[in-house]
């Protein structure tokens, strides 16, 4: 038994105090396997996530040839430690024309960009294909990196599916523009060292974006002939979990401020919950650690300058407030899981949030909630936002909850376990009423 297609989420009525754990950084961890992959011996990364995106990363390396060990982690039920024997660079023959040898990457954004530079290493010919979303999202920039840097690739609209024809290391330059998406530099730089390509950058605040700066970051620390690797927990899977710790230790504090619409005072009274996340990242490396300095949200936050994905969770939060808090340069969000923008608009506008969207700017405003069927778009960030929303409005339900599966399949199960590794919230079928057991909280 696992989720099943709607769940409600049962607000908390009592204190909470609980340390929480979660599991490692999809980032670093498929940005690491590619390293490990490309580089010489045996290297072991300790606390890998274990989802439906590191699994597919993880599966295209096995179809590829690479050795991969998977042990699982008694300290994190979704992480493993991930031991990859890299072949220094070089990449197994893909197929023919007739017949590639075909890669699934589902909705993986990471896989499906590191995977069209990797190959690119490789002989023969590599069909790159997803689900469907995957096929709508953006890959021209890359692609045409790839084509400068003298290889062959083919798609009739430069998105997936594509064939790509592997000539192996090519001693050349390219450009690549950042502003659709990060990943595409960060696929040619994962590759870099073993294509012989010297990479450029183009695109506003290039140098600066956080993620490239991670890749770059992880290059540079990364065992290059084999050894151990720390995977350190996700910050914006953490994200949730800070969130629910603010709202549950001044609800109250927050309820008696906006009755007197002043502005939030720091300890205004002591707080009854405390939500801590154990362990988590202690590097500079994911931008979305910076969540907690958010907190209270600012009146302006830039997905550009402040927050990553994480910004989807301060705009749940947002309605809670005294005043109203813009969001800006979203336009990323939009061509990621699902159109992201209109996703928080439409169902936060659902549980009577007052929301207005202006080109990529969300201004969200204080506003009473209430309770509504949130509609997920198989998108896993929107499913675990609107549960923090559910922890203090009734009446939230989530369709396909299962959808955390992609970056973290026990969200669920942190919830609902009991203080203090979990929250202690009653997690219902949708349609039964049903209280879930542990179990079934589980995203298969």
């Amino acid at each position: 038994m696992g989720l099943p297609e709607l769940i409600e989420i049962v607000p908390l009525d009592q204190p909470v105090r609980a340390e929480i754990t979660v599991p490692g950084s999809k980032s670093i961890t498929n940005r690491a396997l590619v390293l490990a992959a490309l580089g010489e011996g045996e290297t072991t990364l300790q606390g890998a996530l274990w989802s439906e995106d590191t699994q597919v990363m993880v599966e295209c390396l096995q179809e590829l040839g690479f050795m991969v060990n998977v042990v699982t982690d008694p300290q994190e039920p979704c992480n493993r430690t991930v031991t990859v024997y890299g072949k220094g660079g070089e990449v197994l023959p893909g197929g023919t024309e007739a017949q590639p040898l075909e890669l699934f990457v589902g909705n993986a954004g990471t896989a499906a960009r590191f995977l069209a530079a990797m190959v690119c290493l490789g002989k023969g010919v590599y069909r790159l294909h997803g689900v469907s979303r995957m096929h709508e999202r953006p890959q021209a920039p890359l692609f045409q990196a790839l084509r400068e840097l003298g290889y062959r690739l083919e798609s009739p609209n430069d998105k997936l599916p594509a064939l790509i024809h592997g000539a192996g290391p090519r001693t050349a330059k390219c450009r690549v523009s950042i502003d659709e998406s990060s990943q595409f530099a960060s696929a040619l730089l994962l590759g870099a060292n073993a294509g012989k390509w010297q990479v450029t950058l183009s695109g506003e605040n290039a140098e600066e974006s956080p993620y490239v700066v991670m890749t770059s970051k992880l290059i540079s620390a990364f065992p290059r002939c084999g050894g151990w690797f720390q995977v350190e927990p996700d910050a914006s899977s953490a994200s949730y979990f800070w969130a629910a710790g603010f709202l549950l230790s001044f609800w109250e504090a927050l309820r008696a401020v906006r009755s007197h619409q002043d502005p939030f005072p720091a300890g205004v009274l002591a707080p009854a919950s405390e939500v801590v996340v154990k362990a988590g990242p202690t590097s500079d490396w994911q931008v979305d650690g910076a969540f907690p300095r958010f907190l209270p949200l600012t009146a302006v936050i830039s997905r550009q300058t402040d927050l990553g994905d994480s910004i989807m969770t301060a705009v749940v939060l947002a309605p809670f407030l005294v005043k109203p808090v813009r969001f800006t340069d979203l336009g990323r969000l939009r061509v990621q899981e699902c159109e992201r923008v209109a996703a928080l608009r439409t169902e936060l506008t659902k549980c009577g949030a007052k929301v207005v969207e202006e080109g990529d700017t969300l201004t969200v405003f204080p506003s009473e909630l209430h309770g509504a069927e949130i509609e997920t778009y198989n998108d896993h960030r929107i499913a675990m936002c609107f549960a923090i929303l559910g922890l203090k409005v009734p009446g939230i339900r989530l369709q396909n909850p299962a959808c955390v599966k992609k970056t973290f399949p026990n969200f669920f199960q942190k919830l609902a376990a009991p203080a203090p590794h979990g929250l202690g919230v009653a997690i219902l079928d949708g349609k039964s009423g049903r209280v879930l057991s542990e179990v079934e909280l589980f995203a298969a």
